[in-house]
């Protein structure tokens, strides 16, 4: 066997022990305004496009320009700030079976916004929204979310999309548009309902209200609050993904 068939070979051997092994679909990217990334619990890694699927244990990454709006199988939606990392650590629902639904993810740096579906509606508790500073519970509900980390070492935060450094104090930032939050950690608990905002400076300081909007920075492009257009999110469409990297 020639050398380069040897190679073509093993990559199509591991794609396909990748897809045998494939996690369970839990969304497909409907709105994208610029290069986005999804890192596998195995280590690949994954350029994402339009009607891409997402599965549980991917963590999403947003470049510093791009918006990325995906939408779960029970229709609720994420869309992603810029600059963002996020992991979807467990995402269960079955239409039939609401003892088995279960929403975990893990805002680990940037923002987004949530805007409930089926499964928040029907088992509220069971969707937890984790960031450095606190874990953030719904009531059914609209919300933002923005976490302003500490630099690491001498390098600066990367200049937000709207323009300029993002000055404020580090910490978790929430706003809710419809329905209720609640954020809390080790220090306190704080209800945040529709039309308030809320800062958690740090896991161990408690979650408060704060009189006015601190600064979101939430702007997607307006395609992406006119409707996603998308098929339902109860059948994925075809995947335009790079599922099997070497590397």
């Amino acid at each position: 066997m020639r050398p380069w068939c040897a190679l073509v070979l093993c990559m199509a051997l591991l794609c396909m022990a990748a897809s045998t092994g494939a996690a369970p679909v839990a969304g497909v990217v409907v709105q994208l305004s610029g290069p986005l990334l999804a890192k596998r619990a195995g280590g690949a890694i994954r350029i994402l496009a339009l009607k891409s699927e997402v599965e549980n244990g991917d963590t999403l990454v947003t470049e510093k320009n791009t918006y990325a709006m995906v939408k779960f199988i029970d229709n609720s939606e994420i869309t992603l700030r810029p600059a963002s990392t996020f992991t979807i650590e467990n995402f269960s629902f079955d239409t039939g079976r609401q003892e088995g639904d279960q929403a975990r993810f893990n805002l680990v740096k940037g923002g987004l916004r949530s805007i409930t579906g089926l499964l928040g509606r029907r088992s509220k508790e069971k969707f937890e929204l984790k960031t450095p500073a606190a874990t953030i519970g719904i009531r059914g509900t609209t919300f933002i979310a923005e976490y302003v980390a500490v630099p690491s070492g001498a390098a600066p935060p990367a200049p937000p999309p709207s323009g300029g450094a993002d000055t404020r104090p580090t910490g978790l930032y929430v706003q809710v548009l419809d329905g209720m939050i609640v954020v809390a950690n080790g220090s306190g608990r704080a209800d945040v309902t529709a039309g308030q905002f809320g800062h958690v400076p740090a896991p161990t300081r408690p979650p408060v209200l704060v009189p006015g909007d601190p600064g979101m920075r939430f702007s997607p492009p307006p395609a992406f609050d006119a409707g996603t257009g998308a098929a339902s999110a109860g059948a994925a469409a075809p995947s335009t993904i790079v599922d099997c990297e070497v590397r």
